[in-house]
Order: structure tokens, then C-alpha cells, then sequence
């Protein structure tokens, strides 16, 4: 295998589990250390119950793998104001991915249940954020890895920290509440909601205090970008992106959902689609929703 890796968007079962069975790149272990070449990260979380997640990571997870908690590592929930999730500071994030034994050497894969949107596109996001483009998301997830009969393990791999990760958040590539709504008087195809379409049009709203969208944000429920839990080929959805940007540039669109989440997931598709540089409205419905002055439609 030639080496180094360089997965910037996703990978596949069968190039992840050649990668892990290496010699050169062995993480399977308990002796894997900061110096692994590929570090697995299990990011899987359920909204409806937060534990889950790592009791699923504890039951068995790839070989190598750590676990990203979403709301532990990948957020800050003490900060007020900026929806469900806001983002964790970039110091502590750093400090963070020195704990998991990442350098900017390091190639990391990210994993969930199944598709990616709960949270791996969101780590993926957040390790890019900080400068470190090495990382990708495994195609599929977990649900991928035991359908091509992978092997689980239970260990907890050791690993030996590292000094925080030398890097600090891009926050130009964080979209804010008022850059949105300062937005607001332009055309159509700036703004994209990741959302399923009853949260969208405002017909439910399980989560934030009310129902309905930003004004002029198009509807792009992440399950359009799938097939059988998979991304669906980049061509296949360039061709149907491309168009939703009308006379935007890639770099000139933003990526919301219900909390700066699956935003991430819908970043992922527009880069794999080789659409590059939209940006993430980190607080998404839950922030934007959160300020009743805020003009809200519905339908």
C-alpha cells in the first residue's frame, strides 16, 4: 500500500479494513499508539438517547477505534445562544484530538451507525475546521463494516497522548446568525436545510422551540444525497446540486440543519460531489429559532 493516505472525503470498507491489516499502518490492538498512521474514530450518538452511543462503542467497534462523544467532545452545551450544539472552543477541541493520539500526520477515519450523519460528517467537519484535511468518512459506517463480515472488537486501544493538535478553527468558514440574516434579501440557492422536509415546511417540530425554516433556505433532505446508506456516486449528485446553486458559487453556499449536525453530512456530499468550499451555519434552526425576532416561513 502506498503510503501516506490521503482520504479527504470518504473511504470504503475495503480500503479501510487493507489499511488497518497492514503492518505499517496496525491499529488493531491495544499497542496502538499516537504514532498509528490511521486513527478510527467511532462517532456514533442517538439524539433520543445520548448514552447510547458509547454503550454501542463499548459492545463492539472497529478494531483501533476511539469514541467521539457529540455532545462531550464535539460541542460545547455550556454556551448559550448558539442552539443545541454549539461548537466546543478550538483550544479544547486541540487539546482533544492530542488525547486521541492525532498529529497532523495522521489519517483519520470517521464512522457512525450507518450513513454518516450522526456524527461523523460533524467530526469530519470540525477536524477540516482546525486545519487538518487528512480525514474521511467511512462510507457506509458501521453498518457497511459488518455487512462485508469485518470483525468487532471490544478493546479499548491505549494510546499515547500527543500535545494538542497545532492548529486553530477557521472561523471564516462558520457562518453566523446575522451573516445569515443579513443574507436574507438575496436569491434563492445561498442557503441549503439538510432537514427532513415535515421539519423544514414547518408541519412538526420535535426538537427547537418553533416550527418551520429561514426564509429562502432550499430544502435538501440528507437522504437525497444517499442510496442503501451509501453516498451516491459524486456525478450522480453534482448534477443535481450544481443546479440548486443557480448563479452562486460553490464557496458562496451554506450548509444549516436542525443544530450544525447533519449540516455536516450535506457539506459532505456537496465536497464529494467536488462542489468545494461551502460553509456550515454552525447554530442552525435551533439558534436562528431560539431569537423570536427572527422572521421565520413555513410551507
Amino acid at each position: 500500500m502506498t503510503l501516506p493516505l490521503s482520504w479527504t472525503t470518504l473511504v470504503d470498507v475495503a480500503s479501510l479494513a487493507a489499511a488497518l491489516q497492514a503492518d505499517a499502518l496496525r491499529v488493531v490492538d491495544a499497542r496502538a499508539t499516537a504514532s498509528a498512521a490511521v486513527r478510527v474514530m467511532d462517532a456514533r450518538f442517538s439524539l433520543a438517547d445520548a448514552q447510547s452511543g458509547a454503550q454501542q462503542y463499548a459492545a463492539g467497534h472497529i478494531p483501533g477505534a476511539l469514541y467521539a462523544d457529540l455532545n462531550q467532545d464535539l460541542s460545547d452545551l455550556g454556551k448559550v445562544g448558539h442552539g443545541r450544539h454549539p461548537l466546543p472552543d478550538s483550544a479544547v477541541f486541540a487539546a482533544t484530538l492530542g488525547r486521541w493520539g492525532i498529529t497532523p500526520q495522521t489519517q483519520v477515519v470517521v464512522y457512525d451507525a450507518a450513513d454518516g450523519s450522526m456524527a461523523a460528517a460533524r467530526l469530519w467537519w470540525l477536524l477540516r475546521l482546525i486545519g487538518h484535511d487528512k480525514v474521511a468518512v467511512l462510507d457506509g459506517g458501521l453498518a457497511a463494516w459488518q455487512g462485508a463480515g469485518q470483525a468487532l472488537e471490544v478493546t479499548v486501544p491505549e494510546v499515547v497522548a500527543t500535545a494538542p493538535y497545532p492548529g486553530h478553527f477557521d472561523l471564516a468558514q462558520v457562518v453566523s446568525a446575522d451573516e445569515v440574516q443579513a443574507r436574507l434579501s438575496q436569491a434563492a440557492g445561498w442557503l441549503f436545510d439538510a432537514r427532513a422536509g415535515e421539519r423544514y415546511r414547518g408541519e412538526v417540530e420535535p426538537l427547537d422551540r418553533i416550527a418551520g425554516h429561514v426564509p429562502g433556505a432550499l430544502n435538501r433532505p440528507l437522504g437525497l444525497n444517499l442510496r442503501d446508506g451509501r453516498f451516491r456516486p459524486a456525478a450522480e449528485l453534482r448534477a443535481e446540486l450544481q443546479p440548486l446553486l443557480g448563479a452562486y458559487a460553490p464557496g458562496q453556499a451554506v450548509m444549516m440543519c436542525g443544530s450544525g449536525v447533519t449540516a455536516c453530512h450535506l457539506l459532505l456530499a456537496f465536497e464529494h460531489a467536488g462542489l468545494h468550499g461551502p460553509r456550515v451555519f454552525a447554530d442552525s434552526w435551533s439558534g436562528w429559532s431560539g431569537d423570536e425576532r427572527r422572521p421565520v416561513a413555513v410551507g
